[in-house]
């Protein structure tokens, strides 16, 4: 693709995530999240592969049918009360249509069927982008209604989110599958945490966002698309595959890292709020993830090439590593000692 035009597309993302995180009107906001999804088309759709095209037919149409919702909820909520200001959605219908809007948006289960399949037409990089930034407005979205949405939806969705995700990524052998499975699960630890304590919900879509960025960045630079492929990586970066393993295990939420910290601290939340009951379904769910984490880990540094299926043996990497790739990894397995100073800021 052609610099300039990727220019463009990363100006507009900047923009788009920018306009809806900082407005206060639902319209801006609307326009934001339509800038987002029209500049990240083109990123899905550049390998011109039938797979590519359908992943970036399938966002579209998500996509825009979530945006018409918004649309929809906030002008029913003008209707009957005269406010277009995000904070004072009061109509529960708006609410209702809100709250699905906002799933769509962020493949929260029931209407996570896009997510995986989309992540598994792009590339490495686009997947990076649709896991965490283009998460980024709706989360704030989300954190701005928190008060006028039911807990108990959000707490249904997200029991279901974290089952589903951690479920069906247990059969899978493709990594974007794998990690967009870990994506949905996480939403659910999210959702059920932001209607309690809202602060609590983005510090976790934060320490979320840098350990997945961490991950798909060591995907990259080894470039591992399948488990087969991640089991002959071993021979070409040691080291970073090492970090790998312990960056997976801080993603599935094992103490002492930093995956820990937010699972940890929603627990202790729910607890607080009477909701003992979801909070030790969602701890027990989580388990599955944790089985899908440790067979990508298993795969990346316990396999080694003699044992594994025909694929070449491949060179050592004497290139020395992105430098954003060590910062990231290093944040995601020793910010735990600090949650003092993290929750004191927060």
């Amino acid at each position: 693709m052609n610099p300039q035009a990727k220019l463009i597309f990363a100006l507009s993302l900047t923009l788009g995530t920018t306009l809806t995180i900082s407005s206060n009107h639902w319209i801006m906001a609307w326009t934001g999240l339509e800038i987002n999804t029209l500049a990240i088309f083109p990123l899905i759709s550049k390998s011109h592969h039938p797979r590519g095209i359908e992943a970036a037919t399938k966002y579209f149409l998500v996509q825009a049918a979530a945006s018409a919702l918004v649309l929809f909820s906030s002008m029913t909520n003008a209707w009957h009360t005269g406010q277009w200001d995000i904070t004072q959605l009061s109509h529960p219908t708006s609410c209702l249509i809100l709250t699905v809007a906002l799933a769509m948006k962020l493949g929260l289960v029931p209407f996570h069927f896009w997510f995986p399949e989309v992540l598994q037409g792009s590339s490495l990089i686009v997947g990076l982008l649709l896991s965490t930034l283009m998460k980024f407005p709706p989360i704030t979205l989300l954190y701005l209604t928190s008060p006028s949405l039911k807990p108990s939806i959000l707490m249904t969705m997200a029991i279901l989110s974290a089952a589903l995700g951690g479920w069906m990524g247990l059969n899978q052998t493709q990594t974007r599958k794998i990690l967009a499975f870990s994506s949905i699960s996480h939403l659910g630890w999210m959702a059920i945490i932001i209607a309690y304590s809202p602060k609590l919900a983005l510090l976790n879509f934060y320490l979320y966002t840098l350990m997945t960025a961490a991950v798909f960045l060591s995907l990259i630079s080894i470039k591992a698309l399948k488990l087969s492929t991640l089991m002959t990586t071993w021979t070409k970066t040691p080291s970073l595959n090492a970090i790998l393993l312990l960056t997976l295990l801080s993603l599935a939420g094992l103490p002492p890292m930093t995956g820990f910290l937010p699972k940890w601290l929603i627990i202790q939340e729910l607890t607080k709020q009477e909701v003992a009951l979801a909070a030790t379904i969602i701890a027990l769910l989580s388990l599955l993830g944790l089985f899908f984490y440790l067979r990508l880990a298993y795969c990346a540094t316990i396999t080694l090439p003699p044992h594994t299926t025909n694929h070449m043996k491949q060179w050592y990497n004497t290139k020395p590593t992105n430098t954003m790739v060590a910062v990231l990894t290093t944040m995601s397995l020793m910010l735990l000692p600090i949650s003092p100073i993290i929750l004191a800021v927060v």
